[in-house]
């Protein structure tokens, strides 16, 4: 057998990217890279951020002629001194520096308490993947200006007196986006239009403005009726109540809470028409909703439920679910959340757990009296309600989940669950009987399934379809999902699936990781339509947990991370609270079934605040990903893969 001519390794194989290189050679790590958009709303959102923190009423975006675009604002101006560990203006080091920022200081007194830039990445990246960019900001009767290309500095900061009175602060950014980073070097304006139109909504009394030079045209908002102006304008149909519009912040720290975290909403019911939904967490839209978006239907859930116990108005063999109040609500949500914690640089979701008690406590509280002082309108709700929980139920019959098979009679270690709603329907396959224990009593019983597993099952790769029921593990897989083994050339009877979601979940270290492989391989290569029609999924729990004691502005908390990266990020994140290292508690999961139940519930199996990946099918036509399955799963192949561990063993994070 031919082995792999090995590359040369040695020191000089070891490189550091150092400044924005590591924006430039990755930046779908950063950003998006569909089009510009999103580096032109990390300019905005520090724009956003001045008005947030009461610096700024102003903020006018300029579309130019030549592709490049102009953000400007009126704020307090970017500092321009010399930074005292670095040597350079400060201005500089907010354009060329990762993680380098205004942001990070959360405690009172804060240039910034609340705001959407967490990382000091945002604006960095934008430099870096711009052409050019000139920066001009005035503070303290002086005009300062400095330019860059490809995020150097091509023209080192220059000072002075401005032309306008020394009350007049602000900075203005234009940059030209490069072209070779995206998909389309066209930024959208009908997105862009509708990114400024809601910040001036989540901003009562600033200005915004949108100058298209390619058409002469110029779009101002300034909306004093706030969010429920902008959601009435949004709607398609007439409303069948009048909208449910409050707000609850905390005062003090008796709820758990810094003194002004909590949510500002609107929401409204229709019985036709399309829904329109939008969050915001400190003024950064969070389309993929998240935690705050969890809280707001579950406060609603909570108090639209008991106004109907309440008032009699429950229906037998009705059982209500949160979907049911909020499928025919339209809601625009504005949350501030201290030290928020989103998905990724893109900030599309939020993740902080708390976010879920936090603004479902004041949504409940204040939706309860908003009924009880609108009756007549509250019924009318609980009876569109109750229509949507009886079509939910009457669907759910149509396709109705198999209780036992004639071939086979299910898993007696399956715990099952009560619903019949394969939509909703989830099974877990989880890591030992222990971490199973704990799975069955953290789970909620109407929707989620518990099988727990045996130690590492078969590697199936070579394995043929009629044999591979000669393993107990996987027979029982197969009879519990209600499917039989089969190809990817094949066309499967999915009509006995029981499960809309299987998910994979092992603990997080190496033996937990050859688990999911080994799993992954059994579905990829005997279950294959259950991949390609996103039935398959891999739980992610916390490998660590740290308890950090009450702050200044924070109460006690307890910290979920899911790898040594996320460890050592929020490890920063406290020092930069000034949270002492010697009391923080750190400890380390050395499995699930370490956890208690309510661990494995708010970090694994809680819809609203897990980790939950889905597995899709790439290109498993192509001969090199055959090989490379091969060659990784293959019985007869280990010196093949320990020539390819030789020569890539360098680029994996080895938990050891």
């Amino acid at each position: 057998m031919a082995t792999a001519k090995r590359a040369d390794y040695g020191e000089s194989s070891i490189k550091v990217l150092k400044g924005l290189e590591p924006v430039k050679q990755r930046p779908g790590m950063y950003t998006l890279t569909d089009n510009p958009l999103h580096i032109i709303q990390e300019v905005i959102d520090n724009a956003s951020d001045e008005v947030l923190a009461g610096g700024a009423s102003r903020i006018d975006v300029t579309l130019h002629s030549d592709g490049s675009v102009t953000v400007q604002d009126n704020g307090r101006g970017i500092p321009v001194g010399i930074h005292a560990e670095e040597g350079v203006p400060a201005v500089q080091l907010v354009f060329t520096q990762l993680h380098a920022g205004g942001k990070f200081e959360k405690e009172s007194g804060g240039a910034y308490s609340f705001a959407g830039g967490l990382h000091g990445v945002g604006v960095s990246v934008t430099n870096a993947l711009s052409t050019r960019m000139e920066v001009t900001v005035w503070r303290e009767g002086q005009e300062h200006s400095i330019i860059f290309a490809a995020g150097d500095v091509i023209q080192p900061l220059t000072s002075a007196k401005s032309p306008f009175p020394k009350r007049q602060t602000g900075t203005r950014v234009r940059a030209w986006p490069d072209g070779k980073y995206f998909d389309s070097g066209n930024i959208p304006v009908e997105q862009l239009t509708r990114l400024l139109r809601s910040k001036a909504v989540l901003m009562p009394g600033c200005e915004v403005t949108l100058t298209n030079e390619k058409n002469n045209t110029t779009q101002t908002w300034k909306f004093e009726g706030g969010l429920r102006e902008y959601l009435m304008s949004l709607l398609t149909a007439e409303p069948l109540i009048p909208p449910f519009e409050s707000q609850g912040y905390a005062e003090d720290d008796a709820m758990g809470f810094a003194v002004g975290e909590g949510a500002s909403w609107v929401v409204v019911w229709q019985e036709e028409g399309s829904t329109v939904r939008e969050s915001y967490v400190n003024l950064i839209p969070t389309p993929a909703g998240g935690t705050h978006e969890a809280g707001l239907r579950e406060g609603l859930f909570l108090a639209m439920k008991a106004f109907i116990e309440a008032h009699g108005l429950q229906q037998k063999n009705v059982k209500l679910l949160t979907d049911d109040v909020f499928a025919r609500a339209s809601a625009i949500l504005s949350a501030k959340v201290l030290d928020p914690q989103f998905q990724g640089q893109t900030k599309e979701r939020l993740n902080n757990r708390d976010a879920v008690r936090l603004v479902s406590n004041f949504v409940r509280t204040q939706f309860e009296y908003w009924l009880n002082n609108h009756v007549d309108e509250g019924k009318k709700l609980a009876e569109l309600v109750i229509k949507q929980a009886q079509a939910r139920q009457n669907s759910a019959k149509k396709v109705t989940k198999r209780k036992s098979s004639s071939v086979a009679v299910l898993p007696g270690k399956l715990t099952d669950c009560e619903s019949e709603d394969i939509s909703r329907n989830e099974l877990f396959l989880v890591e030992g009987d222990s971490a199973g224990g704990s799975a069955k009593k953290g789970r909620d019983k109407d929707f989620q399934a518990i099988l727990p597993l045996r130690g590492k099952v078969l590697n199936t790769w070579e394995v043929d379809r009629d044999r591979i029921f000669g393993n107990n593990e996987i027979h029982d897989i197969s009879v519990a999902i209600g499917v039989d083994p089969h190809g990817l050339e094949d066309e499967p009877d999915l009509n006995g699936l029981r499960y809309g979601k299987i998910c994979i979940m092992a603990d997080a270290d190496v033996d937990g990781s050859h688990i999911q492989v080994l799993l992954l391989t059994l579905f990829f290569r005997h279950f294959p339509h259950l991949i390609r029609t996103g039935h398959i999924f891999v739980a992610r729990p916390p490998l660590f947990r740290i308890d950090v004691p009450k702050t200044a502005r924070k109460p006690a908390r307890t910290i979920y991370c899911l790898d040594e990266r996320e460890l050592a990020v929020e490890q920063k994140k406290l020092e930069k609270e000034k949270v002492p290292a010697a009391k923080l508690s750190i400890s380390r999961f050395k499995g699930l079934g370490e956890m208690s139940d309510k661990q494995l519930w708010d970090t694994t199996l809680n819809p609203e605040t897990r980790r939950l990946l889905p597995v899709t099918l790439g290109d498993v036509s192509n001969e090199e990903t055959v090989a490379m399955l091969n060659m990784l799963m293959g019985r007869g192949e280990a010196a093949m893969r320990r020539v390819w561990m030789e020569n890539n063993g360098d680029q994996v994070d080895v938990d050891i």
